[in-house]
């Protein structure tokens, strides 16, 4: 996507989304635009991914590393979101969906209670009525923000209180998680941020680079695909034309928290990212479309009654 149609879809999107509530955080060497999380006015109001910490804008240094990078907006569509943004599964389901009856309600973490409306199979994608958004709260400072969600349990047993922490630190980005299990279920669950990075709106093309810190290999043949993984480093031999799309698993990752740990580089624009976690990747996937990259680093969580868990994420942002 050329730089005018990204302006035009941001201007589009905007139209639609202005009432959308924001809040500003900066610190001299990032500054953010953050949607903030409401079950009227929210920007996003999917049934797919965490409602907090999704930005409209975060700039480092004069570059550009998310924003608008979908087409069709609609506070409800399960994609309808920037990054970095995360979900929540247990298996290939939402917790509690398959103990849930039809008209009972099941849980996504960051979302909240929702509605099971019939027996068919779980739709990741899938539209479903938000019965119990819980109760959200925002409290800011200067260079950082805190996003808190309590939900009660919906007769599920599940329950908790997630608390997300977006700072600034110099030219680093940390976002820092709780999730305290408030409920009679223990909550076991994978997590992962989709990210989806657009470096100052480069399409997804041979000025990008993707650079991990293990022998990272393809868990499929990639030779079809306008992008190849080799000496651990993911490169686009072409740029992805329109409908085109780039996806794998990855594999190669030990069971240590070090191998969370990859770098996005614009090679065009001297604009890069290293990002790294404090928990062992439980899986891997890498997924783009033109106008936006997403590597997504998966981890566990097993949360018993009462209990807390905590990870974060680090982002080094830096140019070259």
């Amino acid at each position: 996507m050329h730089m005018r149609s990204i302006l035009l879809a941001l201007t589009v999107v905007g139209m639609m989304a202005a009432e959308a509530p924001e809040a500003r955080i900066e610190n001299g060497k990032l500054k953010a635009v953050f949607y903030l999380p409401s079950a009227e006015t929210g920007y996003y109001r999917g049934a797919r991914f965490d409602w907090s910490g999704a930005m409209k804008s975060l700039n480092a240094q004069g570059h550009e590393y998310f924003g608008v990078w979908f087409n069709r907006y609609d506070p409800e569509l399960h994609d309808a979101i920037t990054g970095p943004v995360e979900e929540f599964l247990t298996g290939e389901e939402a917790l509690g969906w398959s103990s849930a009856k039809v008209g009972g309600q099941f849980v996504r973490i960051g979302v909240g209670s929702l509605l099971k409306p019939d027996d068919k199979p779980f739709q990741r994608f899938g539209r479903y009525k938000v019965v119990d958004p819980g109760k959200w709260s925002v409290t800011q400072k200067k260079d950082r923000i805190v996003f808190l969600q309590d939900l009660k349990d919906n007769g599920s047993g599940y329950a908790y209180r997630y608390e997300k922490t977006v700072r600034f630190e110099g030219e680093t980005m940390w976002i820092e998680h709780k999730l305290k299990n408030t409920g009679s279920q223990s909550i076991l669950s994978e997590t992962y941020n989709h990210n989806f990075f657009m470096i100052d709106g480069e399409p997804s093309g041979p000025n990008l680079e993707v650079k991990f810190a293990f022998a990272a290999h393809p868990d499929r043949d990639m030779s079809a695909m306008a992008a190849k993984v080799e000496d651990s480093k993911l490169t686009y031999h072409r740029t992805l034309a329109k409908g085109e799309s780039v996806f794998t698993e990855l594999r190669g990752f030990g069971e240590e928290a070090k191998d969370y740990d990859f770098r996005i580089e614009n090679h065009k624009t001297r604009a890069g990212v290293r990002v790294r976690g404090d928990q062992p990747l439980s899986k891997l996937v890498f997924w783009s479309i033109p106008t936006v990259l997403s590597p997504e680093p998966y981890i566990k969580i097993d949360v018993a009654p009462g209990k807390t868990f905590h990870w974060q994420i680090r982002y080094d942002f830096y140019t070259f």
